[in-house]
């Protein structure tokens, strides 16, 4: 996904993860776009300080799968088919614990 792929989806409520379900990109009270490890509330900017380079591979970012996708394996949530594993403890993306 591209940097502005990523920030439309986020504004329009879809849940994106860098590189595992365990990391969810989100927007803060601040208009920030951040990358947070759900499991321990860490986080980075989604970008450089000039907010033009990704902190990741544009490949590396994806969509999380509604439970209708999950329901029907055929669909698939990354345009290359490859996922990088799950958060340790469970399959499915966790909610935000505070916003930050």
């Amino acid at each position: 996904m591209t940097l502005r792929e990523i920030k439309a989806a986020v504004d329009s409520g879809q849940t994106v993860h860098w590189a595992n379900t365990g990391y969810v990109v989100h927007k803060d009270r601040l208009g920030q776009y951040l990358i947070t490890y759900v499991l321990n509330g860490s986080c980075i900017g989604l970008t450089d300080r000039g907010g033009h380079r990704l902190n990741g591979k544009e490949a590396e970012f994806f969509i999380a799968q509604s439970k209708d996708d999950a329901e029907n394996p055929g669909s698939q949530s990354r345009p290359d088919g490859q996922g990088r594993g799950v958060a340790p403890g469970g399959a499915g993306a966790f909610p935000l614990g505070r916003q930050l």
